[in-house]
């Protein structure tokens, strides 16, 4: 394999079409390793998350076939390391990787690790990877790879992210939840169905709506204190893209329920690859006494169901409600090498 190292954001955004052929080929193909995503995040450095910062993609060939790509960077990590992070991390991207078929991992990956040794030209003493599915082939090839260079591998659980395999079939679903939460959901969307307040909730369609339902979305997510912290100006801004991002892939479902005319619950997911992945959400607390949340969520794992979705990924967080919806458990790893 050729290897190259990428410092440019011409050279980077150059490599658009090539990067999601190859990563469609992937197993560990996710949402947050598309090109278009990646580019968005790099330009607003993950909200604001990572002001110094310097590109340090790698991209090996084989008779100038594109077969693997590192989506690195540079910067100082949580414990003040020179460190080589993947490009999405850490708070706004759920799930990240290297971006390589199984069948070419294990070479590429050691032939990485012998490259980024003889780079004068990054300063770095770890590599210290975040948000990697417990299930991806890249931690064993790291770890192996590591190893053969005499340098230290460490991994540990980050998140659980929890998912429910869905059976296409509503009521089959329900009959895999547990017997008092399965009453639970019904009772909550009857009692909000046959009360007398109007409601209805939808998936935003119109692009012309697009940009004041995104604005919305965030407004009910900073009701809550700790997301009020989290949704900076920068932040706002990176969450607005990544939503006209999605949408213009063919991928973003944003979903609200309004009840008696106001916007009470909402989220925000990703429809990918058979898939809900769901990214955040948002609550109206003066409407609690109406459940809204569950009965979004109700409404979504339905619709899900009907549309023959394999998956309804919550990612990460181990929430409570999660697992009564019938969540089992996974988790994404920290995996480090540190080199002598």
């Amino acid at each position: 394999m050729d290897f190259q190292l990428i410092r440019s954001d011409e050279e980077f955004e150059g490599l658009g079409g090539e990067w999601n052929e190859l990563l469609e080929r992937c197993s560990h193909h996710v949402p947050f390793l598309r090109h278009e995503y990646l580019q968005i995040w790099w330009k607003n450095r993950g909200g604001g998350e990572w002001p110094e910062a310097q590109l340090a993609v790698v991209a090996a060939r084989e008779n100038q076939r594109l077969v693997g790509i590192a989506p690195l960077f540079a910067a100082a990590n949580r414990e003040g390391d020179r460190a080589l992070l993947l490009l999405g991390s850490i708070e706004v991207s759920d799930y990240l990787d290297l971006i390589c078929p199984e069948s070419d991992l294990a070479a590429f990956t050691s032939g990485l690790l012998r490259f980024l040794a003889g780079q004068d030209s990054i300063d770095w003493q770890v590599l210290d990877w975040f948000n990697i599915l417990d299930s991806s082939p890249t931690l064993p090839a790291l770890e192996a790879a590591a190893k053969w260079n005499g340098w230290e591998y460490r991994a540990e659980k980050n998140y659980h992210c929890p998912f429910i395999p869905l059976p296409g079939d509503w009521e089959a679903y329900l009959a895999q939840v547990d017997k008092k939460q399965r009453h639970e959901i019904r009772r909550k969307i009857r009692r909000l169905e046959t009360n007398g307040t109007t409601s209805r909730w939808y998936i935003v369609a119109d692009r012309d709506q697009l940009e004041p339902e995104a604005r919305a979305f965030m407004d009910l997510m900073a009701k809550d204190p700790e997301k009020a912290d989290f949704l900076t100006g920068p932040m706002r801004a990176h969450f607005m893209e990544t939503i006209r991002c999605a949408y213009d892939q063919g991928c973003l479902q944003l979903a609200f329920l309004e009840i008696g005319g106001e916007k009470a619950a909402a989220y925000l997911s990703f429809d990918y690859l058979n898939r809900i992945w769901v990214y955040n959400s948002g609550l109206d607390r003066s409407l609690m006494d109406y459940s809204p949340g569950w009965v979004l969520l109700a409404y979504l794992l339905q619709w899900a169901n009907e549309n023959k979705r394999s998956e309804f990924d919550f990612m990460r967080g181990d929430e409570d409600y999660k697992y009564r919806f019938g969540a089992v458990d996974r988790f994404v790893i920290r995996a480090q090498v540190r080199r002598n």
